[in-house]
Order: structure tokens, then C-alpha cells, then sequence
């Protein structure tokens, strides 16, 4: 890899959340995964036992962590934004821009997920890059705010695809425009269909995962060589790379341009979706991050190009003034209507998918705040089915995006909010661990040593990942601006809004009451250990053998 190595050594046990302290003995390891090496022994050092089923290869976690950016149906859902506001100039830099700048927040990522292959993902690392005094709050913020984000994640993309079959029949058929009523209707019925789907065994969801990136990646392909072939004017190179408009309000040009973030950053966000399964995935610790890595390279890389073929085809751009999806008109004005339906039905499946695997990665991420009592149900989320799924957690992320959706009724703006929440609430519970790892990562109660996925102690790692944190920081305000002005009720932008007083509850629920059940991951395996100690009456010596 260019960027990257592979780091033979094991990363060091983490560190305990158990009132004893100390860290899960090698014997201890062995006696229960009969190794002190493998996944197994990497999720008992971290104070865990395998539950679910090791399902997923290594073909099936790339596609996994293609299918959640879902390139295909995720620019054709963001593209109004830079399009319309910034104009095809920012259409692509911003793209272009953001890819590089994801490339490092992911890469960042990946070596955190590489180290810590749980399913708490980055809420669980946040909390074991940091000092034992400050490990249930930092545990605490970033768990919710990745919760968060990853239930506007599965709510937007799944109201995006719900928009996306409206558009195909008013497309066909003028005369009907879907109400807001019939919009969630059609939602709902998805949601249901998603939590469905999401309860079946692993071994099924790992088969169907495998398809996932070939259908994403082969829509993409499909509908650049349509329009490539079917469009007869199109625009030139000056205007694909260097026109801009003003369809915002803002005064500033150069804002306006910005505002095209939001394609890119929503499109590549949840990057650590594919950590929040690897306790389901075989060789955990280097095949999430690789798929991360892989992921996030071949989605910018593929998306620039597709975002370059929407504009290069795309006519007069007054044309597009009020339509719910540009790329949708782009592909009917140029194939037709009976090649429109074909390729729109692949954007329509791709996104399909997209919610299909950000369920999965959610219900997995609240499981994991559940086995730590980081929520007040007694354990209820972190239950598993017969077939190893955790289904109360899945059932509970199709309530609250449906919940979400609601937002529909109070209007257009409203909804699109969601999408910036979604990156916002990620990408800032993204940049917590990494600042964390550079600031404590020598710390005597932290001691960080990385998986076989790292990118060293050297000028690269540094520079990486300082960019990953001042991007982030920056891209958090662009998103929360409002994209239109003046700004009134129904053209708010909501989702600092929402974010924010998400937050501000959290934080007061912890000091009300959280940080009472809640201090931190546990280590179920040293809590198992000390209590059959404290039933037989036994004592530990210094090597780890009871007797």
C-alpha cells in the first residue's frame, strides 16, 4: 500500500474499565479462545466475547464498505446541491477536493479501526485513546454522536430513495406529483422492507453483501457510457471546470462554492461503518481498514468521473430550476424514457443497498453502546437473536428514522437537513478519536500500539492525520451553514440545530444520571474473570493462573 504497512506486531491489550484495572491476562486469552492470537483473542484483549457470526470475507467487507458510500445513488441524491448553488464548477472540485481530504480522514480511520476491531468502532476506540478519568464522558459524546449520524444516515438515504422512485413516475407521468403523505408512505414501506431484510442470520447477509459493490460500480459505469454516447451537445472543458453561479443567496463567491461539500462529504461519510461488523468479519483487523482504504480511493476516484459526466451532459442548467433531482432529467432528456428507467432502477438498487448495509452497521452500533450500559434498556439492544442479529436494534433504528422522516411534513429544507446531520454528527465523532490518539497516545493508561494496518509514527501519519482534524473541523461549519438566504423558518438549515441539542441532552443525561451505569467499554471478560474469583474464593498470581 502506498501509504500504509502492515504491522506484524499485535497491538497491546486495551486497556480495562473494571474497577481492579489491569489488563485481560494472556492466560485468560488463551482459556477462552484457546489462542492468544486471531479474532477471538484480539476481541477478548479488548475485554469481549465472540457472539455474532464470523460471516463476512474479504470480498463481501469491500463490497460492505463500497455499498455504504453507495457512489451511484448518492451523488444523484446531493448533486442539486453544488450544482444548483455553486454551478458545475463546484460541482467537480469540490469533489475533487473533498476526496483528497476524505482520503485522509478515512486513512485515519482505518488505523484506528485496524487497532480496535470491534463493533463499537470509533466510540470504542475514542474511549480507549484516553486517560481512565475521562474514558465514560469521551465514551459517552462520541457514542451518541455517532448514533446519531448513523440514524440520519439510514433516514436520508432511505427518504433519497423514496424521493427517487417518485421522481421515475412523475417523470412518466407529469401529471402526478407525490404529496408529502404519499413521499413518507413510500418511505416507510422501505423501512419496514430494510428491517426485514436486516433480520435474517449473517450468513445470509454476507452472501448478499457480495453482489452489492458490482451493482453499484456497474450502475456508474452504465450511465457514463449512456450519456457519453447518447448526448449529442455537450458542454465544453471551460465550462465543466471553470463556470459558476450564484443560486444561494450568499454574497461571497467563494462560499458558495463550498457549499458543494455537501455531495462529497455526505456521499463519503460513515467510513466506519465496516468497523461496526468486524466482529462478524474474518481477520478483522486487517480486512475492515483495507476496505475502508480500498473504499474511499476507488469512490473518489469513480465519483469524480461521474460527477464530470452529469455536467458535461447536462444542457441548460436553467432547465433543472425546481426539479427534485437534476441527474434524473440529465439521463431522461438524453436516453429516453425506456433507458431512463433501466439505469435509474440501478441508482434506485444501489440505494437500496446503502440503507441495507448502514441498518446493519447501526443496529451493531447500538448493540454495542447497549453491552456497555451506555442506554437505559437493562441490556435490551445488546441481545441477540437465535440467528445471532442483534433484532431489537434493528427494529429500534427503523423507529427513529421513521421518526426522521417526519421532518417531510414541515418541509423540503427540513428533510435536507438530515443530510448535512448526517456528515456533521460522523465526521465530528470521527475526529475525536484521531485527536485523541496524537494527544495520549504514549499516556501510561493508554499506550497506544497499532493493528496491522498503520501508518507509522513518522511525518506521513502525523501529516495525515492533522489534516483529518482540520479538515473536519472546517467542512463541520461549511455543512451547517444554510444553503439558501434569506433565511427564514422553512429554508433553515436545522441540522447544527439538531446536532447541537442532541449533544447538550446527552451531556446533561450523563451528568443527571448516565455516568452512573455508564463508565466507559467494559471488559466483560475481566468482570467474568474477577466474579468467578470472588464466588470460588480464589486468588490470581502474577502470571495470570488462578489457583
Amino acid at each position: 500500500m502506498p501509504v500504509t504497512s502492515i504491522n506484524s506486531e499485535k497491538g497491546s491489550p486495551v486497556p480495562t474499565s473494571s474497577a481492579k484495572g489491569g489488563n485481560v491476562a494472556r492466560a485468560e486469552v488463551q482459556s477462552i479462545t484457546g489462542s492468544d492470537d486471531g479474532d477471538e483473542a484480539d476481541l477478548a484483549r479488548m475485554g469481549y466475547k465472540q457472539e455474532f457470526a464470523r460471516e463476512f470475507t474479504n470480498l463481501s467487507t469491500i463490497s460492505f464498505a463500497f455499498s455504504i458510500m453507495g457512489v451511484a445513488s448518492s451523488v444523484a441524491t446531493t448533486f442539486n446541491t453544488p450544482f444548483l448553488s455553486g454551478g458545475p464548477a463546484s460541482v467537480v472540485w469540490c469533489w475533487f477536493l473533498g476526496t483528497f481530504m476524505c482520503f485522509c480522514l478515512g486513512t485515519s480511520i482505518a488505523e484506528i479501526v485496524s487497532a480496535y476491531p470491534t463493533n463499537g468502532g470509533l466510540y470504542s476506540a475514542s474511549a480507549y485513546l484516553v486517560p481512565r478519568k475521562y474514558r465514560s464522558i469521551v465514551g459517552w459524546v462520541v457514542g451518541w454522536l455517532n448514533l446519531l449520524g448513523q440514524c440520519a444516515g439510514v433516514a436520508s438515504t432511505e427518504f433519497g430513495l423514496a424521493q427517487m422512485i417518485a421522481t421515475a413516475a412523475n417523470l412518466g407521468h407529469p401529471e402526478w406529483i407525490a404529496s408529502a403523505g404519499e413521499t413518507y408512505g413510500i418511505f416507510i414501506a422501505l423501512l419496514v422492507i430494510h428491517g426485514t431484510l436486516n433480520s435474517v442470520g449473517t450468513k445470509w447477509l454476507a452472501k448478499l453483501t457480495q453482489s452489492f459493490v458490482f451493482i453499484n460500480l456497474g450502475t456508474v459505469l452504465a450511465i457514463i457510457i449512456a450519456l457519453l454516447v447518447t448526448c449529442k451537445e455537450k458542454h465544453s472543458a471551460s465550462y465543466v471546470f471553470t463556470s459558476t453561479i450564484n443560486g444561494s443567496g450568499w454574497s461571497s463567491e467563494g462560499l458558495v462554492f463550498l457549499l458543494g461539500l455537501l455531495s462529497v462529504q455526505w456521499t463519503m461519510t460513515d467510513y466506519d461503518a465496516t468497523a461496526h461488523i468486524s466482529e462478524e468479519v474474518k481477520k478483522a483487523s486487517i480486512a475492515a481498514p483495507v476496505a475502508i482504504f480500498v473504499a474511499v480511493i476507488g469512490t473518489g476516484c469513480v465519483g469524480w468521473v461521474y460527477n464530470i459526466v452529469y455536467v458535461l451532459c447536462s444542457g441548460d442548467i436553467a432547465q433543472y430550476d425546481g426539479a427534485i433531482y437534476a441527474p434524473a432529467a440529465i439521463i431522461y432528456n438524453n436516453v429516453g424514457a425506456k433507458g431512463f428507467y433501466v439505469l435509474w432502477t440501478g441508482v434506485c438498487l444501489t440505494a437500496f443497498l446503502v440503507v441495507q448495509t448502514a441498518l446493519q452497521a447501526n443496529a451493531r452500533t447500538f448493540h454495542a453502546f447497549s453491552r456497555d450500559h451506555g442506554l437505559p434498556d437493562r441490556g435490551l439492544f445488546a441481545k441477540l437473536a437465535p440467528n445471532k442479529i442483534p433484532i431489537y436494534g434493528v427494529w429500534l433504528v427503523v423507529f427513529i428514522s421513521a421518526l426522521m422522516g417526519l421532518l417531510n411534513f414541515a418541509s423540503y429544507v427540513a428533510v435536507a437537513a438530515i443530510f448535512s446531520l448526517c456528515a456533521i454528527a460522523l465526521d465530528t465523532s470521527y475526529v475525536v478519536p484521531i485527536a485523541c490518539k496524537l494527544i495520549f497516545r504514549d499516556h501510561p493508561e493508554v499506550m497506544f500500539k497499532p493493528g496491522p494496518f498503520t501508518l507509522g509514527r513518522g511525518i506521513l501519519g502525523w501529516t495525515i492525520n492533522l489534516i483529518a482534524i482540520f479538515w473536519t473541523a472546517f467542512v463541520v461549519i461549511i455543512l451547517a451553514l444554510p444553503t439558501i438566504l434569506p433565511v427564514d423558518a422553512l429554508n433553515m438549515n436545522y441540522a447544527s440545530v439538531v446536532a447541537g441539542g442532541v449533544l447538550i441532552l446527552s451531556l446533561a443525561w450523563y451528568f443527571a444520571g448516565g455516568r452512573k451505569h455508564y463508565h466507559g467499554p467494559r471488559n466483560l471478560v475481566q468482570e467474568e474473570h474477577d466474579a468467578q474469583l470472588s464466588a470460588g474464593g480464589a486468588e490470581l498470581d502474577g502470571a495470570g493462573r488462578v489457583h
